[in-house]
C-alpha cells in the first residue's frame, strides 16, 4: 500500500493514546464524520492490541486505516502486526524495526529530529519521517528549514500540532501532520464527549486541505 498516496487527500494521522476500551466504535464514527482517514493506537495504551483489532472491525467499511504508534521494540512490532496494524509509527529510529516492518510489507513512519536522523530514517526505508517533537525545536519554522535540503523526503510534523497551528505546518512544507491530546484528549474520550472531539477535529482537518 502506498500510504502517502492514500493520505494525500487528507494528510493527517490521529494518535489515540490512552483511549479507553469500549470507545472504539464512537471513535471511528467521529473520525468518519469529520473525514479523518488514519488513526494510530500507541502501544503503551492499556489493551492496545485489543483496541487495534476492534477499531479495524469498525473502520474497514469507512475506509479508515488503523495503525500502531509508539512502536519502540521488536516485541511491540510483533504485537502490532499480529493485531492487524496497517501502518507503523515510532518515536525514534531503529534500524531493525524499520527492516522488520518493511519485510512484513507494512509502511513505517519512524521518528527523527536532527537533519542527520531524518536522512538516516529515510535511507533505512521510511515511508515518511516523523519530525518529533517538532514543537520543541521551532515548530513550523523547523519544518521549513528541513525542507530546504530535504525536498525529496516526506515529513510528518508531530508534537503540539493543534487546530491553531496545523495550517502553518502544511504551509511550511510538511507532507503530513499528526495530532494526539489536543483533540483525542484522554479525559474527553473517557467521558464520552465525542461531540467536542469532533468539533476540534473538524477545525484541524479544515486547516490541512
Amino acid at each position: 500500500m502506498d500510504l502517502l498516496e492514500f493520505l494525500k487527500p487528507m494528510p493527517v494521522v490521529g494518535i489515540l493514546r490512552d483511549i479507553p476500551q469500549g470507545a472504539e466504535e464512537a471513535c471511528v464514527e467521529t473520525a468518519a464524520k469529520c473525514g479523518l482517514k488514519a488513526i494510530e493506537v500507541t502501544m503503551n495504551t492499556a489493551g492496545a492490541t485489543s483496541i487495534i483489532k476492534k477499531l479495524k472491525d469498525c473502520a474497514g467499511s469507512y475506509g479508515i486505516l488503523v495503525g500502531a504508534g509508539t512502536v519502540r521494540y521488536e516485541t511491540d512490532l510483533e504485537k502490532a502486526v499480529n493485531a492487524g496494524a496497517e501502518f507503523i509509527v515510532t518515536p525514534n529510529t531503529r534500524k531493525e524495526i524499520i527492516r522488520l516492518s518493511n519485510t512484513a510489507g507494512i509502511p513505517i513512519i519512524p521518528g527523527a529530529l536532527s537533519p542527520t536522523e531524518v536522512q538516516k530514517a529515510y535511507d533505512l526505508g521510511a515511508a515518511a519521517v516523523k519530525v518529533f517533537p517538532v514543537n520543541c525545536v521551532g515548530g513550523p519554522e523547523y519544518i521549513k528549514a528541513l525542507r530546504g535540503p530535504f525536498r525529496d523526503i516526506p515529513l510528518m510534523a508531530c508534537g503540539g500540532v493543534n487546530p491553531q497551528n496545523a495550517k502553518a505546518y502544511m504551509e511550511a512544507g510538511a507532507n503530513l501532520v499528526s495530532f494526539g491530546g489536543s483533540i483525542f484528549n484522554p479525559t474527553l474520550m473517557s467521558s464520552g464527549n465525542w461531540d467536542e472531539i469532533g468539533r476540534r477535529l473538524k477545525e484541524l482537518l479544515a486547516a490541512c486541505v
